[in-house]
């Protein structure tokens, strides 16, 4: 089967210790977290994670499945990358003086990236869109001296309305969620 990038959206219970949870999980099962945020969503009971790593269908499938099964766990979908919005920030120094900033700027102008610092010697660049974005303009960025980055992670949210998988409540979910190993099935 073919390994491809997925973006998992988590709703979770917001409190201290989940994100320890979701990530052991995913260590676990042998999966390596590309990108990782952790976000308030409008109702402060509920945390929003936000994962993004490369993965098949099969364990997919599997992964997400015993993602709901933990118990801080409200729902988890795989947001379809036509019908989502996806974003980074980044915030990029790059070393700059009189030679390279007309070029720096130039650069900055063509991605729509903001200069947010501006000193004798440095220059801090804050760009942020779809991580492909982000990628091209580190790229175009790479024959310059670097000083720092920091690159968020991916931030996402399905497009339109309240999309069917936020419309059922939480007890819904869970009780229409597999039973953990080792336990019968309701007759």
């Amino acid at each position: 089967m073919e390994s491809k990038r997925r973006v998992i959206s988590l709703l979770v219970d917001n409190q201290s210790g989940v994100l320890a949870r979701v990530s052991n999980l995913f260590c676990r099962r042998g999966f390596n977290i590309d990108s990782l945020t952790v976000s308030a969503t409008n109702d402060p009971a509920v945390s929003r994670i936000t994962v993004t790593i490369t993965s098949d269908e099969k364990a997919l499938s599997q992964l997400i499945l015993q993602t709901e099964r933990l118990e801080v766990t409200r729902q988890v979908f795989v947001l379809d990358h036509e019908n989502s919005l996806e974003r980074e920030l980044l915030l990029l120094k790059v070393a700059a003086d009189v030679h390279n900033r007309s070029e720096l700027r130039e650069i900055a102008s063509i991605y729509k990236a903001k200069i947010i610092d501006f000193s004798p010697d440095s220059m801090v660049l804050e760009l942020t869109g779809r991580p492909e974005k982000v990628d091209a303009f580190l790229k175009i960025l790479a024959d310059y001296k670097i000083l720092e980055q920091c690159r968020t992670g991916v931030t996402a949210l399905e497009r339109g309305g309240m999309h069917q998988h936020m419309q059922k409540p939480p007890q819904e979910v869970r009780a229409a969620q597999l039973p953990m190993p080792g336990t019968r099935c309701p007759q």
